[in-house]
């Protein structure tokens, strides 16, 4: 109600001024017009006056003359505005008509009645939505179609049942059960994929599990949906995230998360630096490239394509996929080269990783694989000094002391 006072009160305003103008020129030209018959009919007078002989003949020609300037200049005047007053019904009729388009095209496109909201309230209902959306079970359920086969059902039938057996007899079959994962979402199987991956994360600990078998379940719940991100999947992109807050899997499908919650203010930021932290090899860098420009303006950024940190083939690897820091597969790896090879090599990654942290800071995990990396080359005092560090950046953080305090009980310091 109070949209439409103001707009009618603008509006009203705006066709008052108009009207004062238009009938304003039209009341002048009016005006001016009604002088030119005064002096025509002075002009006849003039005459009638030296006919009676009231004017002498030089009298009559000055009062001729001084008339017909007066008459001259009101002949001016009515053509004011160039015809204004010839014009003025046509010029209402034109201001009835856009007043006419404008109501009718708001109300096609707008929100008559709709309230306001400001950007709180609105972000408010997004998250109320995002909370209050369907379960992981309610999107399975609503899947029409399954992703298409990548491997021939019938070639693998047999060995699938064999080995589905094999594990009902087995489930502590590590190697058994990645092999499931695989198979079952080859076949398009996307429950009984990620059914599988959970006994993959708790064969390995479930509290052990690399960030990247947590994001693999995770993915496979997605496509188990639909695409859809539900709340359990959300739960186990968390779960991957707070392992290792650079996997790039689990932030890109954060940031579809909160497009399809509407939230596309957390959505851009999240996979523009996904974007500058992938390589150009990375999975998840086409179906960003296809959203992106739209994710953007819809955050209100609109940035061109352009001018995105899109990753080329020819550029050295950085972010997720260029981070040497030395994980624990690298470190397990360098147990099979030669002792010169596998120092040389950590060497290299601990100094890399000490230089970006000194100069650009890191999460608590990477301080922490830096002290366990330094307590693998038998370096303990630098261990030591890293974690001394790393306890007065992450002061007052539990969680991230928690980890720091793991990491120095591998290297083999003692925070005490």
């Amino acid at each position: 109600m109070i949209f439409w006072l103001v707009a009618g009160a603008t509006l009203l305003v705006v066709v008052g001024l108009l009207a004062r103008t238009v009938f304003g020129a039209d009341a002048e030209q009016s005006g001016a017009a009604q002088d030119v018959d005064v002096y025509r009919d002075q002009l006849r007078e003039v005459e009638k006056d030296v006919a009676r002989g009231v004017l002498t003949p030089d009298a009559a020609e000055r009062t001729r003359l001084e008339i017909s300037r007066r008459l001259l200049e009101a002949d001016r005047n009515t053509g004011i505005g160039h015809g204004v007053g010839p014009r003025s019904l046509a010029i209402t009729l034109a201001a009835v008509i856009v007043v006419g388009i404008t109501i009718v095209t708001y109300l096609q496109i707008g929100a008559p009645g709709y309230p306001d909201l400001p950007l709180k309230t609105r972000i408010a209902q997004l998250e109320d939505a995002r909370a209050s959306r369907p379960s992981q079970a309610v999107a399975e359920e609503q899947v029409t179609s399954r992703p298409a086969p990548q491997i021939d059902a019938e070639d693998v039938s047999e060995l699938m049942t064999q080995l589905r057996a094999i594990l009902q007899q087995r489930p502590d079959d590590l190697r058994g059960h990645r092999l499931l994962v695989r198979n079952e979402a080859g076949l398009g199987n996307m429950v009984a994929a990620y059914t599988a991956q959970q006994r993959v994360i708790e064969i390995l600990g479930v509290n052990d599990a690399p960030a990247s078998e947590v994001a693999t379940l995770a993915e496979l719940m997605i496509l188990a949906a639909g695409g859809y991100v539900s709340p359990e999947a959300e739960a186990v992109l968390q779960n991957a995230l707070g392992r290792d807050p650079r996997n790039g899997t689990a932030r890109y499908y954060t940031g579809l998360m909160y497009v399809q919650a509407g939230r596309y203010d957390l959505a851009w930021p999240t996979w523009r630096r996904l974007l500058a932290d992938s390589t150009a090899d990375a999975p998840w860098l086409e179906p960003i490239l296809l959203q992106i420009e739209d994710v953007s303006a819809l955050a209100g950024d609109a940035t061109p394509l352009d001018q995105l940190p899109i990753p080329r083939a020819d550029e050295p690897v950085t972010g997720t996929g260029g981070l040497r820091s030395p994980s624990s597969d690298d470190i397990e790896a360098a147990g099979e080269m030669s002792m010169q090879d596998r120092i040389q090599m950590i060497q290299g990654m601990v100094q890399g990783l000490a230089e970006r942290l000194g100069s650009e800071g890191g999460p608590p995990e990477e301080w922490a694989r830096l002290i366990t990396s330094l307590g693998v080359l038998g370096n303990t005092d630098a261990a030591f000094g890293v974690y001394s560090e790393a306890i007065l950046v992450f002061e007052g953080d539990q969680g991230a002391l928690d980890i720091l305090n793991h990491a120095a009980d591998q290297a083999g310091v003692n925070p005490g």
